[in-house]
């Protein structure tokens, strides 16, 4: 747990021995992610949305951002509804399994928290660093549980960034609850960010076609993708949804 990387594997990725993990899925996934991300770039700077690189860094910056707020909302609801209409035997296993998809969730949110307190000085007490004229020996030992604040804000830094891309590409890791909620999961939460950005406007200095393609292309190609995960899971591996809801 010391070393940040390490940790953000150790809770935001699957790790039940028993689930299907298909290295073809895997790799769709990822060719995927890097067309969207060149197709967004070149919209961005082709139709002068975003000036220069920073722009595009800082967008893509906050599009992840709202990626995992969205995800982190719309990740108990779904998992909340497919529980609920689960067969009560099924259930029981699925809430057993979900808690470690809820650490996950839970560590992320735990350490954002935990920065928030530390910027508005309630861990500190006062500003960061301050010390008295004449300090006393209470003075040093609160120094050093201020470099100890410090020390594990540098660790959160790592941890927070590398954890959020762990769970926005393993979807807060949700196949330890069932295989098939990954890419329903992903389905609905990039539909959310099309709305999102069709409300703030995000390309608005494009045509309308490509405004259109930037919109609609991330959420139809991701809807297209997990249909075929679906499909796959099904025909390679027999799982299904009215399989894992036991009807």
């Amino acid at each position: 747990m010391l070393n940040p990387i390490m940790a953000g594997r150790r809770v935001c990725r699957p790790s039940r021995p028993d689930r299907v993990d298909d290295p073809t899925v895997r790799k769709i996934q990822i060719l995927r992610m890097v067309v969207g991300l060149a197709a967004m770039v070149w919209i961005l700077v082709a139709y002068r949305i975003a000036s220069d690189t920073k722009s595009v860094a800082v967008q893509r910056f906050e599009q992840a951002a709202d990626s995992a707020a969205l995800l982190a909302a719309t990740f108990p609801v779904v998992v909340g509804v497919f529980i609920a209409m689960s067969r009560p035997h099924d259930r029981r296993l699925y809430l057993r399994r979900s808690s470690k998809p809820l650490g996950a969730l839970l560590a992320l949110g735990g350490t954002l928290l935990y920065f928030v307190l530390l910027t508005e000085g309630t861990l500190t007490g006062g500003p960061f660093g301050q010390m008295p004229e004449h300090p006393a020996g209470s003075d040093y030992l609160n120094l050093l549980y201020q470099l100890f604040l410090l020390v594990v804000a540098l660790w959160g830094f790592v941890f927070v960034p590398y954890g959020a891309a762990l769970s926005l590409t393993h979807v807060f890791r949700t196949a330890d609850i069932h295989e098939v909620l990954p890419p329903i999961i992903a389905t609905v939460l990039v539909w959310e960010l099309a709305v999102v950005d069709l409300i703030s406007g995000t390309y608005d200095g494009a045509p309308l076609p490509v405004r259109l393609a930037a919109v609609l292309g991330g959420p139809l190609s991701v809807t297209a993708v997990s249909l075929w995960e679906l499909r796959r899971l099904r025909t390679r591996h027999g799982l299904t949804l009215r399989h894992a809801l036991g009807r």
